[in-house]
């Protein structure tokens, strides 16, 4: 099926076009089941919060606020960049700037950035407190270690990485790409949502994304692992000193705090290895770019998905297993927002993922 099939203009062979109102509703419809997500998702949280006796977090705001303030920053310097061009084309065609620019952002349009902004957040935020109280789960480390050594004969994945790639430049280069999915992540829900020609075709990014959060959270549980750096650290006392493995001592650290003492204000971890979501979500946006159309972006993302792959086993954040994983739930995750949206939502999928690409295509303000 074609990716422009779906999108079009005004109907001229005296079909019926559905009204904006009733695409419009449609579009709310995909906004309510986002937050009937978060809402169950942030149900299971406090329940589990209320068992361990633990209150939600969010230390230094580095979960939740500090994300949210940045992507909606960057949504609104979105939104500003693409009304300028928008008003400098319409102008070019001899058309009215401000109209150009209301017809894009109308108020559904916006509402619908922001619900989708919030409502992914709300889901991040339960999902990594919920990571935090998987501490008390016990690791499965010395199984997943053993799978990955009968995988390549005896010998320890990071090792062989290490003797072939060597211990210096390669780890700066590999810690630059692994912090990197930081910034991957945000451009890719917010590009998605504010840029893409509809705003239904934003939220199967947001949807997989959500579902990837919450999926891999299922595999900390189902599977509770802590990393072959925190269980095997022998095998890289030799790398070069860098971000990363400073990341890792803190992480250590908090993950002995929480455990000695969860009642202390802030007390907060974050090691969980299986499934790997820096290969699962950096997978899912290859994806969503792949159902686009979008070739060249999949393209080079496959390259920044194997770098990935590489420093999750180079650096002992991961088992080979916890980013065979990841592609799984990669590929769970985008399947859940198709269907969500295709099935859901009453869109058919067509609609949902065409990206019309034309100059003078109508874009009615259908939210």
């Amino acid at each position: 099926m074609s990716v422009l099939a779906g999108v079009r203009g005004p109907r001229t062979d005296g079909g019926t076009e559905r009204s904006p109102l009733s695409a419009r509703q449609e579009v709310l419809r995909l906004s309510a089941l986002l937050w009937g997500l978060a809402i169950v998702f942030g149900a299971i949280t406090l329940a589990r919060s209320a068992a361990l006796g633990i209150p939600l977090r969010d230390p230094d705001g580095t979960i939740l606020r500090n994300r949210l303030t940045t992507a909606a920053e960057l949504a609104v310097l979105a939104i500003l960049a693409d009304s300028l061009v928008r008003a400098v084309l319409a102008r070019r065609r001899g058309e009215g700037a401000w109209s150009a620019v209301r017809q894009r952002w109308n108020g559904a349009r916006l509402v619908l950035v922001a619900s989708g902004l919030l409502g992914y957040h709300a889901v991040y935020f339960c999902y990594r407190n919920l990571k935090s109280w998987d501490t008390y789960n016990t690791p499965r480390d010395t199984e997943l270690l053993a799978f990955d050594k009968a995988l390549f004969l005896g010998n320890h994945p990071a090792v062989l990485l290490h003797d072939l790639l060597g211990r210096d430049t390669a780890a700066d280069v590999l810690a630059f790409v692994y912090r990197s999915f930081t910034y991957l992540i945000v451009a890719s829900v917010v590009g998605c949502l504010v840029l893409m020609p509809r705003i239904r075709q934003g939220y199967l990014m947001l949807f997989a994304a959500t579902w990837a959060w919450i999926l891999g959270l299922a595999g900390y549980y189902l599977i509770p692992s802590l990393g072959p750096f925190a269980s095997a650290p022998q095998e890289f006392a030799g790398l070069r000193s860098t971000a990363i493995t400073a990341t890792q001592a803190k992480y250590l650290a908090e993950r002995a705090q929480m455990l000695h003492d969860p009642s202390v204000s802030g007390a907060f971890q974050s090691i969980s290895a299986f499934p790997s979501l820096h290969v699962g979500v950096t997978t899912t946006v290859l994806l969503v770019a792949w159902v686009y159309g979008f070739r060249r972006v999949a393209a080079a993302l496959g390259v920044f998905l194997v770098g990935t792959m590489l420093a999750t086993i180079y650096f002992g954040w991961h088992f080979v297993s916890d980013d065979v994983a990841g592609v799984v739930l990669a590929i769970s995750a985008v399947t859940l927002s198709r269907w969500f949206l295709a099935g859901f939502s009453s869109l058919r999928w067509d609609a949902v993922t065409a990206v019309d690409v034309r100059p003078d295509a109508a874009e009615a303000p259908r939210g």
